[in-house]
């Protein structure tokens, strides 16, 4: 199968991952609160763009199935993912101002921007694999994390934790896996 071919490949990130002091911190509820708040927003910025290459997804095929695919992906980042981030950013007291003002990052949007660019440039398998990495990595370290219960308990950080480790976040990725094997 060409994803995991492709998981192979950069398993040794994937697992370095897991050791990063923002995941370990956040595993461990030792990450301090504004660093979270950093991100919390970054990914904010972030989910935006990322619905938009689904959007762009949809307008690139034909495929009634597949235009109905990228439109889920869609629904499910700005009313699903977003859900957790405005909670968190109620908690983190960043309001609708703050949002208004921030600016992504450059590592944000150079990702960001790679993304848009093999949308508008790319077909639909195109835009699934450029997106792999970000779905596939989220449900990965969610997953992982989640094995420590007491990371799901967490009354902080176990909201984040479950939502990237529950059974709807890792079906909707499993999914994504399944069409990239299929059309690839």
């Amino acid at each position: 199968m060409l994803t995991q071919r492709l998981f192979e490949c950069v398993k040794p990130v994937w697992e370095a991952y897991l050791n990063h002091p923002f995941l370990t911190g956040l595993a461990d509820a030792s990450l301090s609160k504004e660093k979270f708040k950093y991100y919390m927003l970054q990914d904010y910025l972030y989910l935006y763009q990322y619905a938009k290459v689904f959007a762009l997804g949809a307008v690139k095929t034909e495929d009634h199935d597949l235009m109905r695919f990228f439109s889920g992906l869609m629904d499910t980042t700005l009313n699903g993912e977003m859900l957790i981030h405005k909670a968190y950013m109620k908690r983190l007291d960043i309001t609708p101002e703050d949002i208004k003002k921030a600016r992504q990052a450059l590592p944000n949007n150079a990702y960001t921007s790679y993304m848009l660019k093999i949308a508008y440039e790319g077909d639909a398998l195109d835009i699934l694999i450029a997106v792999l990495a970000c779905s596939w990595s989220y449900a990965y370290i969610g997953t992982k994390i989640a094995e420590n219960p007491e990371s799901l308990h967490h009354p902080f950080y176990g909201e984040w934790v479950e939502g990237y480790s529950c059974e709807a976040y890792v079906s909707a990725n499993n999914s994504l896996i399944e069409r990239i094997n299929s059309l690839g």
